[in-house]
């Protein structure tokens, strides 16, 4: 037994014909949507439902993750502005220029979930405007769930073609 052979059939380096890659991206759009800014999603249905302490927990949460985001993003974010670019360039020069399949499955995890961070920072920063109690907390968080929801099925659509047409293509090469 060739253990080299046997470890590269169960780890496939051609992505899109990769069942764990599918498992993957299944599993990271459903944990995105699950936790929306840090707060699971059942927090905010339980503080919705039934207020009062449940409610003072989940604006303490959303409060404390909010604020480290739009920190963090305040002290270095130019930095994690040309980070990510060039990490975004190298993926796109990689996967579609030099045909690197790894790189474009990669890229397709990574741009949807660049989208979803500007788009946790916008909600942030409503939240840090006035949208961060009651009625208006809990409209903006399900707001921002379907978002992601839309994203993260946008996403997995954009990425299933893609990968069809990937295997289609290596399937009448190879």
């Amino acid at each position: 037994m060739d253990w080299y052979n046997v470890i590269f059939e169960l780890i496939d380096m051609r992505s899109f014909s990769n069942l764990w890659y599918w498992i993957v991206l299944a599993v990271l759009w459903s944990t995105a949507s699950h936790w929306v800014l840090g707060v699971p999603f059942d927090m905010i249905s339980r503080a919705k439902r039934h207020g009062g302490l449940a409610q003072q927990d989940l604006e303490t949460m959303v409060r404390i993750n909010t604020g480290r985001m739009l920190y963090i993003v305040r002290a270095a974010g130019s930095w994690l502005m040309a980070f990510w670019a060039f990490v975004l360039t190298l993926l796109v020069l990689l996967g579609f220029a030099y045909g690197i399949e790894f790189a474009q499955a990669v890229f397709f995890l990574y741009l949807p979930f660049s989208i979803l961070t500007a788009l946790s920072l916008r909600t942030s920063l409503l939240i840090e405007a006035g949208e961060g109690e009651g009625e208006a907390l809990h409209r903006r968080l399900l707001r921002h769930r379907v978002a992601t929801q839309i994203l993260g099925m946008v996403s997995i659509f954009v990425t299933s073609l893609f990968g069809m047409y990937q295997n289609m293509h290596i399937g009448v090469l190879g």
